[in-house]
């Protein structure tokens, strides 16, 4: 019998001697050597050689050529020899001149052991029952076994729950010949993504037949499979997962929740699924906010869990410098991770012997409202992901309490509305009343006491009646409960001041009211001269008004003829006229300067101009 002729695979290897390979396969052994055709160079002892060939001849050949101390296994695939070899015990591995191909191949992955076994990725070959023949040895490291061969993928991981996107990936990659990917989730707590992809026999596609014009595929047999532990990663998205309906619930108030609650209500609301959060699902002790005061750039403590009194209680502004880490995110509106206090130079003390802190900046609409700071008695304690969790987090406070404010803004916004819309309703027609009273009342002065006497009551009622509409209004929206972007500025000099408006216009007197019982004055009007004389008249026993303001054309008079009558019967409100530009029939306003006029109002005037005109003349007047 002729040898097959010998085409070695690598260097020659006629000297080896079995020790090349630790019998633990690829299980951690060494590459087993390769030969092609040629005997090898064997133990004294009784050995084992893995024969890869066809059935029959070539393996009787072998034994009879070398006697009854080699013990010879015969296998017709690489695959197969690989998940043989994952067994251990062989001296070598034999390959006749048909199968040559095939074994350069398995030499090839033995010969790259080494790399599989350094990669961070488990690789397995699965037969088609899951069961293992073949591993880098990344899973067994994984699971804390030994040896891992012929055990079910399956039960080595402890039955984990499969999360898809195949639900079955094995048998997918299986039956319909692709590939196939999948996470699994174990009982440890551990998640792992696996990919699988069919491996078809060279000797199996080889022998391809045609049916039907068709090249019929044989069908493969195992599987390469890669295991990646993704637990890290999916700890990471189950955080962000819960961040974002933790942020939800937040910001997840309805206006019926807050309807009946006032300030102090409110915030500990906020406080309360703040707490909660942050610290259960961000897990964070120490914890401290701060909201902007806008007008004095004072960081206003919120929110404070776990700082010394000091600290809590300390004043500190938006600034870069000398007001710590915290100031300086409010004025960079950059986050700041501080590793080590002790070598951190803008950190200030805040929780007690704190050695890392993380603080971010509350954004709304692209500005800095406030920060959002925790701290940790270990150095180095916050990661980057850390940082990213509490800006989303820090997102989500800031929306929430933009919703409170909002809330609170249409609180406070629909009971001004309805006070506005009650005193529009009442206010004119009071005035009316007022306006019929003095007019009958000037007819009976001095001849029916009586009369007179009742109609006096008839105007302090009907003065009444406005205090306590005013009244009712800033008990359903009070100030203090109205969040900064409702709040009115206030303006001391205009409260309750006694101001009357003379115009013929309805909607002048109208606007008058809405627009000056805001700043809490108290308005009276009068549709011409003869009315707001008899208005002053009937009210200079009570003090008086504090200013008037009139149309430079009444109906019956000029606003210089009113001067004039005031000063008749010694009225000293100093007077207001409104004008348009250009109008000024008989130079009423040079004439009334001259007489003693306080101020003009040029029409159409801003707010701010009509608040600043009664301003200056009620202050001049008490100088």
């Amino acid at each position: 019998m002729h040898d097959p002729p010998r085409t070695p695979i690598g260097p020659e290897r006629e000297d080896f001697d079995g020790e090349g390979f630790d019998g633990e396969g690829f299980e951690g052994g060494r590459p087993a050597p390769l030969g092609h055709g040629s005997a090898l160079g064997l133990k004294a002892h009784p050995t084992k050689v893995l024969c890869l060939s066809e059935p029959g001849r070539p393996a009787q050949d072998l034994r009879d050529r070398f006697g009854a101390d080699v013990e010879l296994e015969e296998v017709s695939s690489p695959v197969r020899a690989l998940a043989r070899l994952a067994h251990g015990g062989y001296a070598g591995v034999y390959a006749d001149a048909q199968h040559f191909a095939e074994a350069f191949d398995a030499g090839r992955l033995v010969q790259n052991e080494r790399i599989l076994q350094g990669m961070p990725d488990g690789v397995v070959v699965l037969d088609a029952d899951s069961r293992i023949l073949w591993g880098n040895g990344r899973l067994r490291e994984w699971v804390g076994k030994d040896d891992l061969t012929g055990q079910n993928f399956y039960k080595v991981l402890g039955g984990p729950d499969i999360l898809g996107p195949d639900y079955c990936p094995f048998h997918t990659a299986l039956a319909k010949q692709q590939r196939s990917a999948s996470t699994l989730r174990c009982q440890d707590g551990r998640h792992f993504r696996v990919h699988a992809a069919p491996v078809y026999d060279a000797k199996a596609n080889a022998s391809r037949a045609r049916v039907g014009g068709q090249v019929a595929v044989a069908s493969p047999e195992h599987l390469v499979v890669t295991i990646r532990d993704v637990t890290d990663e999916m700890l990471q998205q189950q955080k962000l997962a819960a961040i974002h309906q933790a942020g939800v619930e937040l910001a997840d108030l309805s206006t019926d929740e807050v309807a009946n609650m006032d300030l102090e209500e409110r915030i500990d609301l906020l406080k309360s699924n703040i707490l909660h959060c942050t610290q259960d699902v961000l897990q964070f002790d120490v914890v401290e906010i701060r909201m902007l005061e806008q007008g004095s750039g004072v960081l206003q403590p919120l929110l404070s869990v776990g700082m010394k009194p000091e600290a809590e209680s300390r004043e500190l502004r938006v600034d870069a410098s000398g007001n710590g880490v915290t100031g300086f995110v409010a004025a960079t509106g950059q986050s700041y991770l501080c590793e080590d206090t002790s070598e951190d130079p803008l950190y200030i003390e805040g929780a007690q012997d704190a050695r890392s802190s993380l603080t971010v900046p509350l954004m709304m609409h692209d500005q800095v409202i406030g920060t959002f700071n925790v701290e940790s008695p270990e150095p180095r304690a916050f990661s980057e992901s850390d940082l990213q969790f509490l800006e989303i987090f820090a997102r989500d406070v800031a929306a929430a309490i933009n919703t409170l404010e909002l809330l609170a803004a249409e609180k406070a916004t629909t009971a001004a509305a309805s006070v506005e819309a009650i005193h529009s309703a009442v206010a004119l027609p009071v005035d009316d009343i007022l306006n019929d009273a003095v007019n009958v009342m000037e007819r009976y002065i001095g001849h029916e006491p009586d009369v007179a006497e009742r109609l006096a009551r008839i105007l302090t009622n009907a003065r009444d009646i406005k205090q306590v509409i005013q009244k009712v209004g800033q008990s359903m929206a009070p100030i203090e409960a109205r969040p900064p972007s409702v709040c009115i500025e206030p303006r001391a000099a205009l409260v309750g001041k006694h101001v009357l408006v003379a115009d013929a216009d309805d909607t002048v007197r109208g606007a008058a009211h809405t627009l000056l019982e805001r700043y809490r004055c108290i308005v009276e009007t009068a549709h011409d001269g003869k009315e707001a004389i008899y208005m002053a008249r009937n009210l200079r026993g009570s003090g008086g008004y504090d200013a008037i303001i009139a149309d430079i054309r009444l109906p019956d008079m000029s606003g210089y003829e009113l001067l004039l009558k005031l000063h008749e019967m010694n009225e000293t409100a100093p007077l207001i006229l409104m004008t348009g530009f250009g109008y000024d029939p008989g130079h009423s306003i040079v004439k009334a300067r001259q007489a003693g006029l306080k101020a003009v109002l040029y029409k159409p005037f801003r707010l701010d101009q009509l608040l600043e005109t009664v301003e200056q003349v009620v202050s001049e007047d008490l100088d």
